[in-house]
């Protein structure tokens, strides 16, 4: 089976989407751990998301048995650390760059829609929608079978390791801007 129709399968999307060329290099990690990075897919240019699976273990859970808030905040991270993993910007080439960057985020408006339960499989999607000087904006959910757990608007900065802004540099803006998209959040009570 190719890696292409094995992350088709694996993510269950139908021909309608295309998944990025991101998704099948394996400088990125796909060719080596299948899938383990997530999948960059579109329906158009405009609709470019990151997708990642998240299979919900006893210690992402609180006494209650429901996933732990904060726990979706580092199910965020690892989808937009691995969007720009397979656009190809690792935290490693920004720690080496002079002066050393990086990513924090500096903003966060979220909603937890749901709740989550041991043994669910998540589905946790990203998509930077704004990619400009040092601001990357982002946008995230995780749903449950199709319906939404928690979602977020995220503004991240680059930043030196002195936590000043600075510009991304154009290689890399320009890599991020390859896997850019427009919203897609259906946001509540509006």
């Amino acid at each position: 089976m190719k890696l292409e129709e094995a992350l088709r399968l694996s993510f269950g999307l139908n021909d309608d989407y295309q998944i990025h060329p991101a998704s099948l290099n394996s400088e990125a990690g796909q060719g080596k751990a299948l899938g383990l990075s997530g999948i960059v897919v579109s329906k158009n240019p405009n609709e470019t998301k990151h997708l990642q699976m998240v299979h919900i273990q006893y210690e992402d859970t609180d006494f209650s048995g429901f996933v732990y808030h904060a726990n979706y905040l580092k199910f965020a991270e690892r989808g937009r650390s691995n969007l720009l993993r397979l656009a190809g910007v690792t935290h490693t080439q920004l720690l080496a760059l002079e002066p050393q960057l990086a990513f924090v985020v500096s903003h966060m408006d979220m909603d937890f829609v749901r709740p989550a339960h041991i043994d669910d499989v998540l589905l946790v999607e990203t998509c930077f929608t704004q990619i400009k000087g040092a601001r990357l904006v982002a946008e995230q959910r995780i749903s449950l079978d199709g319906e939404p757990v928690w979602q977020a608007d995220v503004l991240a900065a680059c930043v030196d390791l002195q936590g000043r802004p600075k510009r991304m540099p154009s290689d890399m803006a320009d890599k991020l801007k390859a896997v850019e998209g427009d919203s897609f959040l259906q946001r509540r009570g509006k």
